[in-house]
């Protein structure tokens, strides 16, 4: 039986190992909705800044920024479900777009992905609003200002920017 089709996904945040929502990615790699594929950077770069609550967001205004450090999984389309959930694609909060990344080393092979970038409602203002400064990697140091969405003010659980 061949296997359904999968999507390549690019993580850049609080998905990846070591950040507090890659329990998700544990769970579907648990239960075969998801495959490490390894560490990737993003072809071209692209803003990465820290929102409210130390969320993480990576802004679709490429050639600005830096080449993005993340890591590559492929997910099966009921997973892919449950990472839109997570990622509020339905309220506004992201949008999963497609991006070419490549293998860290290898920046010969270029890979279409999908990764999860700021809503365009929102997403080149706060960029403007960061000064128009962002990071090549969300690591550590951000991961430790990250608030989980059970941890927040009630009524604070996904920040979308009126600005």
């Amino acid at each position: 039986m061949a296997e359904a089709s999968r999507t390549l996904l690019f993580s850049y945040g609080t998905l990846k190992q070591g950040h507090q929502n890659h329990f998700l990615m544990q769970d579907l790699i648990r239960k075969k909705d998801a495959n490490f594929l390894g560490p990737y950077v993003t072809h071209q770069s692209h803003p990465l800044v820290i929102g409210p609550h130390g969320i993480p967001y990576l802004i679709n205004h490429p050639g600005c920024g830096h080449r993005v450090k993340g890591e590559l999984y492929s997910v099966s389309a009921q997973g892919l479900v449950r990472v839109d959930e997570l990622e509020g694609t339905s309220i506004g909060h992201y949008e999963r777009l497609p991006i070419q990344v490549c293998e860290e080393g290898k920046d010969s092979v270029l890979v279409a992905a999908q990764g999860y970038f700021a809503h365009r409602s929102f997403g080149e203002k706060l960029w403007e609003r960061k000064g128009k400064v962002g990071l090549a990697e969300f690591g550590d140091k951000e991961g430790k200002e990250y608030v989980r969405k059970e941890d927040r003010a009630p009524g604070s659980g996904c920040i979308i920017y009126h600005l």
